[in-house]
């Protein structure tokens, strides 16, 4: 199953798209909303410490996946919004003439 969520507000003006994570069981989506619903670090880490060792091993499975689904949003809008180059542009614009 897939979890999406829009992302919370950067404060940088970078527009982002909602970030989705797929391969979720109904357990870990409800984790990864509680996760995504607290907006203090260490309250998260008071919440992962009062699980069991397999919810809390989930938890941190969770939140790399969500930490890279951010990265990967942030970079992409920031590509999309100019604020980075897309270093592999050339190498893309000749792919895809090689691909024609």
């Amino acid at each position: 199953m897939a979890w999406s969520m829009s992302p919370k507000d950067t404060g940088l003006g970078v527009s982002m798209s909602p970030i989705e994570i797929t391969g979720l069981n109904k357990r870990q989506q409800i984790l990864a909303d509680i996760i995504w619903g607290i907006d203090d670090w260490p309250q998260v880490e008071i919440f992962i410490n009062s699980l069991s060792k397999r919810d809390k091993i989930d938890c941190e499975g969770i939140i790399e996946m969500m930490r890279m689904s951010l990265v990967e949003q942030y970079a992409e809008a920031m590509k999309k919004d100019g604020l980075i180059k897309d270093e592999y542009a050339d190498a893309k614009r000749l792919i895809e003439k090689v691909k024609r």
